[in-house]
């Protein structure tokens, strides 16, 4: 069994929204990444989807995009990114999802002896905003909540789930980066990040975990593999703007 992560999907909600718009570089993204998919994940794999699924704002408008994900190989696990307005109810969205489809939200799920957990996180607040303060402080609360449950199902090894980047840029520290310092998973995967920001992304170990960028287009619009390995310490280090990041493992 292995690991794959892949965020950022932007796929189109029933809009016919074209990516390209973004740069030439993501013309017909979903299919390079579906064929890239479909290559080299099984059923018994797990991939990991941290947000920005689809452009809908409805359920009803994003399940053509589900159906599409679910009809790929592989255990798929989904995390609400700040783009995915049509993630309402969590019970209603489980109700809906394709077989083999499974969505995070403040909680933990146990996959073959894998616990996968987190939630969206936020921008890292600059004092300026006391709302945006309000929405990070609360996501703080939900990791700690998530993690909580995740170690409670006794697995042998923790992935956890963010759409932000918990750490600053190039690895600052964060009041979130700490939460996840001290209660040790082995690996975290978020994305959020595009283009130019991608070159101050983190994928590395910091304090003891091991971080991923996976935004698609920072990985050529191909999976990324985790490390087999639980994590052991190591430099973190940059990722630069849209080279694929070397597949470990």
């Amino acid at each position: 069994m292995s690991i794959f992560a892949i965020g950022d999907l932007h796929l189109p909600g029933g809009d016919n929204k074209p990516m390209d718009i973004f740069g030439p570089h993501w013309a017909g993204h979903f299919s390079r990444i579906a064929a890239d998919w479909q290559s080299r994940v099984t059923d018994e794999d797990i991939v990991l989807i941290p947000g920005d699924i689809s452009w809908a704002m409805r359920l009803e408008d994003a399940l053509p995009d589900l159906r599409m994900i679910g009809a790929l190989p592989g255990k798929k696990v989904l995390l609400r990114g700040n783009h995915d307005y049509w993630w309402g109810s969590i019970s209603r969205l489980r109700d809906v999802l394709p077989p083999g489809m499974y969505v995070v939200q403040n909680d933990a799920l146990l996959l073959d002896h894998v616990a996968v957990c987190g939630t969206r996180g936020w921008t890292l607040p600059d004092g300026t905003s006391p709302e945006d303060e309000k929405i990070y402080n609360r996501e703080m609360l939900r990791m700690k909540m998530s993690l909580d449950r995740a170690k409670a199902l006794g697995a042998d090894r923790t992935v956890v789930m963010a759409h932000y980047p918990p750490l600053g840029e190039n690895g600052a520290e964060t009041p979130l980066s700490r939460i996840l310092t001290d209660a040790r998973p082995d690996d975290v995967v978020y994305g959020h990040l595009h283009g130019p920001a991608l070159r101050g992304a983190v994928t590395g170990i910091h304090g003891g975990v091991r971080y991923h960028c996976v935004s698609c287009d920072g990985l050529q619009f191909r999976l990324y593999r985790l490390p087999d390995a639980k994590v052991a310490d190591a430099p973190i280090s940059p990722l630069p703007q849209r080279e694929p990041i070397p597949e470990n493992g």
